[in-house]
């Protein structure tokens, strides 16, 4: 498919993308390339390959949720470098107006 300088500046524009004169050129060339990269494949018969969203099979990783007893307060702010009132205490940093 041959690319028109016309073409190449509608997709910079859609793209916000500015070419110089010499640049056109060069762009112009390298979309053609990808086109017909495309058209290429393009070609193959894909009727028999079933979609994928992933090449390899894949199952839910995920694990049913269970009701388990939660990490002691005490032991959680042990860690935390100052703790007050049951909370870990952070400097300000909202300044007042």
């Amino acid at each position: 498919m041959k690319i028109s300088d016309e073409l190449v500046k509608h997709i910079a524009a859609l793209a916000r993308l500015k070419f110089e004169k010499d640049e056109l050129a060069e762009f112009r060339t390298q979309f053609e390339r990808i086109v017909a990269h495309v058209e290429k494949i393009n070609e193959l018969s894909l009727d028999e390959v079933k979609p994928t969203s992933h090449s390899i099979e894949r199952s839910n990783a995920f694990r049913e949720d269970e009701i388990k007893e939660s990490l002691k307060k005490e032991l959680a702010l042990s860690n935390a470098p100052s703790a007050k009132g049951g909370f870990v205490a952070v400097p300000k940093v909202i300044e007042e107006s």
